[in-house]
């Protein structure tokens, strides 16, 4: 039976079928290679999507801007002051009205429930550029980079997440990988272990679809087999409890001994960006001045080791996103 995503949303990956995610995946890769190749097909002429960005970003609005441009559709772009949603107008008339200009909208900020909210007034596709409970389309895009990555199918990849395994890239990576079939390890301290009911739900779906997911504390039981070590930023936009946050991710920090604690010649380093692993940056200067460290989450050593394919992964963000226009405006 043919799969058919046109009018649907991408607000978690949860909503989704296996099916449903491999076909995505396979379409993202045929788009990149029509790219790559000069023979690309717009699909998406005359359609008008709508960027709604309440938190920062840069690889989430340059991938939705560049595919929808590829596609041939045009895009209005939103920072945090640029609309009254939620201000001066409620989601829901917000939502009602977009849906009348545009064919999608896509919502970047901190709310769940207001993502959640525009997808059920709006009448259109609404895509979640992320929130603080999911980041979806980030995590197709790391889909599509370990298939490309590996000699092996999804279902025989091994993936070790160090660092907070609460958050919304720790999370929209379980969910996937669940449904995918693979085994996904989340590596960090227990005050920083998902939920157990997040915990107990993910499990059953991997067991469901042949994969495996655990959360564990040692660093060597957990990276060794590992196809990938993942890493995320360990500070958030927050500026209060980052020296109690640096001292617990301390010992979990991607250095070359976890890259050879693997034992996999063949490891690959994946990390969401922006990653803190030296002091050429603002933030990177004023942890090293700080805190007396020149490095968070990686290395400098790992990160601009062979075995990095960060920028790739910051790549396939695109293509995935164009997948999920394609499918969900296109059919």
């Amino acid at each position: 039976m043919p799969i058919t995503l046109r009018g649907r949303s991408v607000l978690t990956l949860e909503e989704f079928t296996p099916d449903e995610l491999r076909f995505l995946l396979r379409l993202a890769a045929d788009l990149k290679t029509e790219k790559r190749s000069g023979k690309e097909i717009p699909r998406l002429s005359r359609r008008n999507i709508a960027l709604i960005f309440e938190k920062e970003s840069t690889r989430t609005r340059t991938g939705f801007e560049v595919a929808a441009h590829d596609q041939g559709a045009h895009v209005t772009y939103w920072g945090p002051s640029g609309s009254h949603l939620g201000r001066r107008e409620s989601i829901r008339d917000t939502a009602r009205v977009l849906g009348r200009f545009y064919d999608a909208i896509e919502y970047r900020g901190r709310s769940q429930d207001a993502v959640d909210e525009l997808a059920a007034h709006a009448g259109v596709p609404v895509y979640n550029g992320l929130t603080d409970e999911s980041h979806p389309t980030h995590a197709l895009g790391d889909f599509l980079t370990m298939q490309e990555f590996s000699e092996k199918p999804l279902s025989q990849v091994v993936v070790a997440y160090l660092g907070d395994g609460r958050g919304n890239v720790a999370r929209s990576l379980a969910i996937g990988a669940a449904k995918l079939g693979v085994d996904l390890r989340i590596v960090s301290p227990p005050i920083f272990w998902p939920a157990k009911s997040f915990i107990v739900q993910v499990t059953s779906e991997a067991r469901a679809h042949g994969g495996r997911f655990t959360v564990l504390e040692h660093v060597g039981a957990g990276v060794l087999g590992a196809d990938f070590i993942y890493t995320a930023p360990w500070l958030g936009e927050e500026e209060t409890g980052w020296a109690e946050r640096i001292r617990l991710l301390a010992p979990f920090g991607v250095r070359a001994n976890v890259m050879e604690a693997t034992e996999n010649p063949h490891t690959k380093f994946m990390h969401c960006l922006p990653a803190c692993h030296d002091r050429n940056s603002e933030v990177g200067a004023r942890i090293a001045k700080q805190f007396g460290i020149e490095c968070m989450e990686v290395s400098d050593a790992v990160f601009q080791s062979k075995a990095s394919i960060v920028f790739d992964q910051a790549e396939n963000r695109m293509h995935t996103i164009k997948s999920i226009l394609i499918a969900t405006i296109a059919g």
